[in-house]
């Protein structure tokens, strides 16, 4: 099913998962026991994440610097083909603008619908730490809208060459927002008119970027829908899991924490983790009884506490 299918049809509020792809030289089976854990709680689908290449500089034996490209977490499209086909839950597979080419993400869609996957989360990307050269006869998308519109141009058969009888590939397409804008955004009103061309290209729902305080998604749907935006929006959460997270949450996602949630956590840090799970779960539990079409959880060590907090719902 399309993930708009499940959010329309759904009876009793749903829980997604957001899960990131084991680093280089770990096994799928890290994958595997996460999945393991969240399979019993019926997740109408889980996202998994993608990552442009990385460079870096390694010197060899002989003293000579090579520079070298990589993914320090390749693997998405395995990883999604592992959860669609062996736990039979519906897969979003992201995609990405920056580091890929056009032509490289309709490759990517095409093995994606091999593998029977329906969904995926179009997104500009983070700016990889080096310039990737693109052939001259290769083309980019330089925004997520951009990349709805190709990846709705397949539904249509339209591929970037002009192919007879091309079979069409429909994907369900989600995008992100930001309820505290996006970090490069001027302010909440220009993001939200961005957003808007994401949804008007074709975007099926939205899902959030993660935040710690309620309101900030309340006004963040009032203002999108005072934009005109009236697709689905998804809230997405994480879980506070230590006293060291006050500092690298806020620096890596951009986003603020509520004082009440700081000064608990600074009061008692030794126990940082329970407060995390209790501010979560009141989170969810205020979320749901505003009427959230549900909740997102991004995943990262914490799977078992996010599977209690569920539990306690169903």
């Amino acid at each position: 099913m399309k993930v708009i299918e499940h959010i329309n049809s759904a009876k009793d509020p749903l829980f997604s998962y957001e899960i990131v792809p084991p680093p280089r030289g770990r096994s799928y089976k890290d994958i595997v026991e996460i999945v393991e854990i969240l399979a019993p709680l019926n997740p109408p689908w889980i996202d998994v994440t993608s990552h442009s290449s990385t460079a870096y500089f390694q010197e060899k034996t002989d003293g000579s610097i090579q520079k070298r490209t990589l993914k320090k977490r390749p693997g998405t499209l395995g990883i999604c083909g592992i959860i669609q086909n062996r736990f039979k839950i519906d897969t979003v597979a992201h995609v990405l603008c920056l580091g890929f080419s056009r032509e490289e993400t309709e490759d990517a869609l095409i093995e994606l619908s091999y593998l029977g996957i329906e969904n995926v989360l179009a997104l500009r990307g983070d700016t990889p730490n080096f310039q990737k050269q693109i052939r001259n006869d290769r083309t980019t998308n330089n925004f997520a809208a951009d990349l709805v519109t190709q990846i709705k141009d397949l539904s249509k058969g339209k591929f970037l060459d002009d192919l007879e009888d091309a079979h069409p590939l429909d994907f369900g397409v989600g995008v992100a927002g930001y309820p505290e804008k996006h970090f490069e955004a001027p302010n909440l009103k220009l993001d939200i008119a961005n957003l808007k061309k994401k949804v008007d290209a074709g975007a099926d729902y939205i899902v959030t970027q993660m935040f710690f305080d309620n309101q900030k998604y309340f006004d963040f749907v009032s203002e999108c829908r005072a934009a005109g935006i009236t697709v689905p929006i998804v809230p997405g959460l994480k879980i506070l899991k230590s006293a060291p997270q006050l500092k690298s949450v806020p620096k890596n996602f951009y986003i603020d924490l509520p004082d009440a949630l700081v000064d608990e956590v600074h009061t008692s840090p030794q126990h940082a983790a329970e407060i995390g799970k209790r501010w979560a779960h009141k989170q969810v539990q205020g979320l749901l009884e505003a009427g959230a079409p549900g909740v997102h959880f991004y995943v990262l060590n914490d799977v078992q506490c996010i599977a209690d907090i569920v539990k306690s719902f169903k």
